[in-house]
């Protein structure tokens, strides 16, 4: 068959430029041929005069068999592995009506709310979920993800403080991704990163601000406040990320004296998508909305006096002016965020505390286990993280992994696990 006049075969369906408009093209830049422009235009070290060893072409069909064919040599494993990636049941109406449905999914940001009234009450509810969990005056209606934010975080707390110093503190603590970011993003902005125990923050007295993780990458849940009041008192602004349905039972960061609380809205109902992006939450006071990434959907009145809702404060958004921009609308992830926000809809305040309330309840029932085993457990307190010291981690990473389950090898004597809402007593 002529692989051209085949149905299947993607070139005789594609609508590209036609010999006649490559002609014209290469009259108007003065070329003979393609070969003449791309030599031109591509630096000639990165140009490759032998041809590409590929195979022949082949129909979508046949492509399509053959991705599949490699797909299925992946071994897709349940994860246990935590550090801001947990597993959630997405309801099923949800999952129909929002994730799988183009009017939801197609939307990275309402431009014309006269029209997006309904996706714009869902980013409200999303909103007040994080105000309401966090203890903070203001939310945004999402960013990329935990890292990114907990480096705007730090970008925020850069621009409003009153201090001269270039010194950042990022707990040792704190989920590992965070802190590459967090590194990344420092080096251009000429900010200085120094990693440390919490404990030993109240020795620095120049610093600008400061990053916790609560409850941190081992699990543990600490009282900041004190630690916290030492070091607002010295000027320093006091950034947290935190997980939405651990402060379903937690303080808020908001009580203890936060002024940044960020994190990630996966376990609301999002699928974990091979490791995200997911949606990012942001949370500050309200003296600081004028420098809040992101956007901010807000409730004006319409030209009859009616509620209607809005975005506000969008003149961040780089869609206005690239030089004032805080953000990229397009990494908002407002799909990811409405269902976090139906999701807690859906289950209702009572609901997520039940969730809650079973996760810790099975994480301290593991804890006891492992201790009447003859092993140890580091975190004295815990809400779905476990990190455990014993002889056996090699032993029981494998046994694990030969059951379909992935754990978090710290090292030879030390493995991490977090419980989610899928676990259950046989797991």
């Amino acid at each position: 068959m002529n692989t051209a006049l085949d149905p299947q075969n993607f070139i005789s369906r594609h609508i590209g430029t036609s010999e006649q408009e490559i002609t014209d093209m290469l009259d108007i830049l003065g070329y003979e041929t393609l070969c003449d422009l791309t030599s031109a235009v591509v630096p000639k070290s990165i140009q490759w005069d032998t041809p590409m060893g590929l195979d022949a072409p082949c129909s979508e069909g046949e492509a399509l068999a053959a991705l599949k064919k490699i797909a299925s040599k992946n071994t897709v494993n349940r994860s246990l592995i935590g550090q801001g990636y947990y597993d959630t049941i997405t309801p099923p109406v949800i999952l129909r009506n929002v994730l799988e449905n183009p009017g939801w999914y197609t939307a990275y940001t309402p431009y014309q709310p006269e029209i997006s009234q309904g996706r714009l009450e869902a980013l409200v509810n999303y909103q007040q979920m994080v105000i309401d969990l966090t203890g903070m005056e203001i939310a945004n209606a999402s960013l990329l993800d935990e890292a990114t934010a907990a480096a705007e975080a730090m970008s925020l707390a850069y621009r409003q403080s009153k201090s001269k110093s270039n010194l950042f503190l990022v707990a040792d603590t704190v989920f590992p991704q965070t802190l590459d970011v967090v590194i990344a993003r420092a080096e251009p902005l000429g900010i200085k990163v120094k990693v440390m125990p919490p404990t030993d923050m109240t020795s620095v007295n120049d610093a600008f601000g400061v990053l916790l993780q609560y409850p941190n990458v081992t699990g543990e849940v600490h009282d900041y406040a004190d630690l916290v009041s030492s070091l607002k008192s010295k000027g320093m602004i006091i950034s947290v990320a935190s997980d939405l349905l651990a402060l379903t039972l937690l303080k808020p960061p908001g009580e203890w004296g936060a002024d940044i609380v960020v994190g990630s809205s996966q376990r609301f109902g999002v699928p974990l998508g091979y490791g995200g992006p997911h949606a990012g939450f942001f949370a500050t006071h309200d003296k600081f909305k004028r420098s809040v990434p992101g956007r901010i959907v807000g409730v004006s009145v319409d030209a009859h006096g009616k509620p209607a809702f809005r975005l506000a404060l969008q003149t961040r958004e780089q869609h206005i002016r690239r030089d004032k921009a805080t953000s990229n609308i397009c990494t908002a992830q407002v799909l990811l965020a409405n269902i976090a926000g139906m999701y807690a809809v859906w289950h209702g305040a009572e609901g997520l505390k039940k969730i809650a309330n079973r996760i810790q309840s099975f994480t301290t029932l593991l804890a006891q286990r492992f201790i009447s085993a003859g092993h140890s457990v580091s975190n004295e307190t815990a809400f779905d993280t476990l990190t455990i010291q014993t002889d056996k981690a090699n032993k029981f990473y494998e046994a694990a992994l030969k059951a379909g389950i992935n754990l978090n090898r710290v090292n030879e004597k030390t493995l991490r696990l977090s419980l989610d809402e899928k676990t259950d007593k046989a797991e």
